[in-house]
């Protein structure tokens, strides 16, 4: 009976309180955790969305202010933000996948 408490904390318990980062593992940058971690190769193809869209997503991504941002021929969102301080070039793809370097 004494475990059905412990297994309902458990349960409520936020994932990153519950999941800690494996000893000697990088810290991760929160534009990293996102869907769309900054590395991912962006694929060329039929774009639809919006330069609102983009903005929004890439703020979700912890690029909250992006300059110079075009729709390339290849149909992938291109700009410039700042993130931890230093100003990357960013771009989201058909897919909604961000990539930053």
């Amino acid at each position: 009976m004494r475990f059905l408490p412990l297994l309902c904390i458990a349960l409520l318990m936020p994932a990153s309180v519950r999941a800690a980062p494996e000893p000697g593992a990088p810290a991760v940058a929160p534009a990293e955790k996102a869907h769309g971690a900054v590395g991912t190769r962006l694929e060329p193809g039929a774009n639809s969305f919006t330069a609102a869209q983009v903005r929004a997503r890439l703020a979700e991504m912890g690029f909250p202010e992006v300059a110079d941002l075009h729709l390339d021929g290849q149909g992938i969102w291109r700009g410039r933000a700042e993130h931890a301080g230093r100003t990357l070039r960013v771009g989201m793809d058909y897919r909604g996948e961000v990539s930053a370097e």
